[in-house]
């Protein structure tokens, strides 16, 4: 009788194995891989500013995209090094 309880604890446990592997570790890859993909473009907008000119010309830089309208996507980062420019006005 003991033997038939272990073996049903063993086919039980298999079972959850099973289960585990094959429903639940695929749906938390998932999870982090969204969670990975909204952090990167979270990321992304935080490091952007947007240059933009409203209709009576005046430019605009704010930290979101306006609606409807031509921008210019800018980097808060500056870039490393220096531009050296030779011309001389």
């Amino acid at each position: 009788m003991r033997q038939l309880g272990m073996l049903a604890l063993a086919i039980a446990l298999a079972a959850a194995a099973w289960w585990w592997f094959t429903a639940e570790m695929p749906r938390r890859r998932q999870e982090r891989m969204a969670a990975e993909e909204a952090a990167a473009i979270q990321a992304e907008r935080a490091n952007a500013l947007y240059r933009w000119r409203d209709d009576a010309g005046n430019l605009h830089v704010t930290d979101d995209p306006p609606k409807g309208r031509r921008y210019e996507r800018i980097s808060r980062a500056p870039q490393d090094g220096i531009a050296v420019d030779g011309g001389r006005d």
